[in-house]
């Protein structure tokens, strides 16, 4: 009778001897398995996603390797995905057991892959179909699990020793083509050496990433350079978004991916030297970054995605931690918190990327500040954002003023209003001027009428709104656009005095810190912004100032003005040049401009701002007297003869 001994050793040898054969079993028929294999995927092609797949020739190499020759694959009526000529690799076989394909080799030579959108339609369009949701709709995704189960098998594929060469990725945009040929691409010893080749309709270039890589340590420290002289551009965004953008080297270095529990923890930092961009909607000019860094932390959990307030962003000397944080346990939830250290005032000014604060060019500041801002928007409960915003300063003041000169507001200046880059005609502000109308002789009705419309606060705040801001983040997040941007009389008057009317970040970043400046330093009174405010804003098609503006619609001073004839001033502030399209066609205003004067007439009765004696006589039609009667559509026009000149010709130069 068998010992307990022997059975096992027994157990043993009958386990090794089925593995043996199981493996030789495998190693005879396994050319006859991975063709079976391939015409399993080239099924799966067809079937699935409706495109051809084919392996001209494939074999086994040694014990892990693979040979194939010409694998091709060609969406039905469309252009080819990728056609690789010849390609070896290797795999480990344990990984394998377990159904892990991780690379431990791998060889291109001559080949492309290329993304085609045309007429016809796009050739990866197959490819983007989403796999059905078999977990259940209730069932919340674990965001650290799904990152890092992605991340390791990205780096799985990526084998420790790889030669590839003449290997082009393609993309063609309606005609919109851009090549990046990988000439050369080694990675051996965890040593990264490449030779790039970029070309466009625009420009080619020569490109090199070097450095360190290993895939299983996940740890990453690659640059990239430009082998030829200048920067590099980024091919193919300027041609789809008509985004220019360049710069001179980029370093990407990947320290640390752990989980830990049930947190994913991503280090590492980004660096870029000389960084251009230049759009409109940016800016007028290039915008230049000519050193920054970004030293993140990444973390990741069941219901989170955030990145630390231990991160660092940099550039020039402007240093500050972010914090941003996508949050799901309850509700969905958005944060992002900003801190700038203390740090001298005249080091964030010259720190300011060229080309997006040209007004704030030969500024100079003495003292220091530091700032926070404390943004969260919770998508369940949108009335409970919070925006908070806080500036300390210590001994800070301008001591010099750059291109935007904001003591000039004190004195006599020619303003020039410029709409769409074409310069207007010049207007004096000042007593030269005959149109120029103190603020003592403006009717108190029009005074009343725009402020409240325009800016209730304005004699109380600083620049700035901190309601109307978050009622402007709310609208825009919920109409994902810059459909409201919460303007205060004192940044309209920055932006028409000092600025320009192009909506660019540039010009509202500008607007923005100059109000700043202007009201926290005092440098203007109030009743005097206002006062300019009256005379350089735009009332009517080449109206300038209120005092062209009396003339132009009623024929009178603006201290004569009524205040049915203030409501309409008022309410034309926004869109002057349209005032014409709240008449009909009789003369006389539509009802939803009456309405709208309605409105604000009893909202200034319910604030104290008139009482009901002022309304006597609201009834009455609005008579537009002067010339502005000429650019109504009126069906018979009166008798009263028009003469284009009837307004008192403006200051000009």
């Amino acid at each position: 009778m068998r010992t307990r001994k022997q059975k096992i050793v027994l157990s043993i040898k009958i386990t090794a001897a089925s593995l043996l054969i199981l493996v030789l079993g495998l190693f005879v028929f396994r050319n006859e398995l991975l063709k079976q294999t391939i015409s399993k995927v080239s099924f799966k092609m067809t079937s699935e996603y409706n495109s051809t797949f084919t392996v001209k020739e494939a074999s086994f190499m040694g014990l892990s390797g693979l040979s194939f020759s010409e694998i091709i694959l060609v969406p039905k009526n469309a252009d080819t995905l990728f056609h690789i000529h010849k390609m070896k690799t290797s795999v480990n076989l344990w990984r394998l057991l377990v159904g892990d394909i991780q690379l431990g080799t791998l060889e291109i030579e001559n080949g492309y892959v290329q993304l085609v959108k045309n007429k016809k339609g796009r050739n990866f369009d197959a490819f983007l179909k989403r796999d059905k949701d078999t977990t259940g709709s209730n069932e919340k995704r674990d965001y650290a699990q799904v990152a890092y189960r992605l991340i390791s098998k990205v780096l799985n594929l990526v084998p420790t020793d790889m030669k590839v060469e003449n290997l082009s990725f393609k993309i063609d945009d309606n005609g919109k083509k851009t090549n990046i040929n990988f000439q050369k691409l080694r990675l051996v010893n965890q040593q990264l050496e490449t030779a790039i080749k970029v070309e466009t309709k625009a420009f080619s270039q020569r490109i090199r990433i070097a450095g360190f890589a290993d895939p299983r340590d996940k740890k990453f420290d690659i640059q990239f350079f430009n082998v030829d002289t200048g920067a590099i551009k980024v091919p193919y965004i300027g041609d789809r978004f008509n985004l220019k953008s360049s710069f001179d080297s980029i370093r990407i270095n990947i320290q640390n991916i752990d989980k830990s529990g049930s947190e994913l923890h991503l280090d590492g930092f980004a660096s870029i030297a000389n960084l251009m961009i230049n759009h409109k909607k940016i800016a007028s000019k290039d915008v230049v970054v000519k050193n920054a860094k970004f030293d993140f932390r990444f973390l990741l959990g069941s219901d989170f995605i955030s990145i630390d307030s231990s991160s660092t962003v940099e550039f020039n000397k402007i240093k500050f931690h972010p914090y941003l944080a996508y949050e799901t346990e309850s509700d969905t939830i958005y944060k992002l918190k900003v801190a700038i250290p203390k740090m001298k005032a005249q080091d964030f000014i010259v720190s300011l990327p060229d080309g997006l604060f040209t007004h704030f060019q030969g500024m100079e500041a003495e003292g220091n500040f530091e700032y926070k801002l404390d943004f969260m928007f919770n998508k369940n409960k949108p009335n409970k954002l919070i925006f908070d915003s806080n500036l300390k300063k210590e001994n800070l003041k301008i001591t010099k003023y750059g291109e935007a000169n904001l003591n000039k507001l004190n004195g006599e200046f020619v303003y020039n209003a410029i709409i769409q880059n074409v310069r207007q005609r010049s207007v004096l502000v000042g007593s030269a001027n005959p149109n120029y109308t103190p603020l003592d002789q403006i009717s108190p009705y029009l005074q009343k009428c725009v402020l409240t419309s325009e800016d209730p606060s304005f004699f109380s705040h600083r620049g700035f709104i901190s309601e109307a801001f978050k009622q402007s983040i709310l609208k825009n997040i919920r109409t994902k656009k810059f459909s409201r941007g919460a303007s205060t009389i004192s940044m309209q008057l920055i932006k028409n005095v000092f600025l320009t009317r192009e909506k660019t970040a540039s010009r509202k970043l500008e607007e923005i810190l100059l109000v700043y400046i202007l009201e926290n330093n005092r440098i203007a009174s109030k009743e005097r912004m206002l006062e300019v405010y009256f005379n350089v804003i735009e009332w009517g098609p080449n109206v300038y100032g209120i005092g062209e503006a009396a003339h132009f619609y009623f024929q009178k001073s603006p201290s004569d003005l009524t205040l049915k004839e203030c409501l309409f001033l008022a309410t034309i502030v926004p869109k002057p040049k349209k005032f014409m399209w709240q008449f009909d066609n009789e003369g006389n205003l539509k009802s939803y401009a009456k309405q709208q004067q309605k409105f604000l007439s009893n909202l200034m009765l319910r604030r104290g701002i008139i009482v009901s004696e002022d309304t006597i006589g609201q009834s009455l039609p609005l008579q537009i007297s002067g010339i502005a009667r000429s650019l109504l559509n009126i069906k018979v026009q009166d008798s009263i003869a028009i003469d284009s000149l009837g307004i008192e010709e403006p200051f000009e130069f």
